[in-house]
């Protein structure tokens, strides 16, 4: 009885520490949206659509993810979701990329369910917001190619780095606690990846930010030779 209280109550403090980084991600893209230079206009119908289109997509990209086994453990998955979260956000603005990232979550949850304890779920959340959310924001203070490209390496830099911490220090002690798998495990599924795998430290490092990496690049230049392409009949974007 004991046991299955503390495992309550974990699960509890996992859903509240997980609502107040969403809240937090939310109110820092509200904010930074009231210092741009430039909004586009847009009626709320049409920015719903545009969301509710661009989620749409995303939750498809998201369902087919697949792993890099060569780069991490096959439960971390690469998906390229992210790519029309970012034509939203580079049309709509900050709140409007982290809506999209949000409800592309939740369609995917409806869809397929959680297969890591909700883990995977919230760190899709926010290491997709640590790439898209600096790259719309310095997009939209600088609108230009040349600052959408530097916007996307920001986006990428911030994904490998804070990614890889978000998983050292929360992301694969609550997986291990939540799912019953010793770190140890964990460690050890890196160690067969990589030699130089001997801690969660040496695991995020050689496993983690190589997949954020690769991840960053993709869609960064799949966003760059996409964004007028596709806006332009998805979105109604002129010249």
């Amino acid at each position: 009885m004991t046991n299955l209280w503390t495992q309550i109550l974990d699960n509890l403090a996992f859903v509240g520490v997980s609502l107040a980084i969403v809240v937090g991600i939310a109110l820092l893209a509200r904010l930074e949206e009231h210092f741009l230079p430039e909004k586009r206009k847009v009626s709320p119908a049409r920015r719903v659509s545009i969301i509710g289109i661009s989620a749409a997509i995303a939750t498809v990209l998201h369902v087919l993810d697949f792993p890099l086994v060569f780069l991490a453990p096959e439960f971390y998955k690469l998906d390229f979701s992210e790519l029309p979260v970012l034509l939203c956000g580079f049309y709509l603005g900050p709140s409007a990329t982290v809506v999209c990232e949000g409800v592309k979550i939740l369609l995917k949850l409806l869809l397929k369910g959680t297969s890591t304890a909700f883990v995977g779920d919230l760190a899709n959340f926010v290491v997709g917001c640590s790439l898209v959310l600096p790259a719309t924001v310095f997009y939209h203070h600088h609108k230009s190619k040349h600052s959408a490209v530097i916007g996307l390496a920001i986006g990428t830099l911030c994904m490998t780095v804070f990614g890889s911490a978000f998983n050292a220090v929360y992301l694969l002690p609550k997986f291990a606690e939540l799912y019953g798998i010793p770190l140890d495990t964990i460690i050890a599924m890196g160690t067969a990846i990589r030699g130089g795998v001997n801690s969660v430290s040496t695991f995020v490092m050689l496993c983690v930010a190589p997949l954020n990496l690769v991840k960053g690049t993709v869609v960064s230049i799949l966003t760059m030779l996409l964004y007028k392409r596709v806006a332009r009949p998805l979105f109604g974007l002129h010249s």
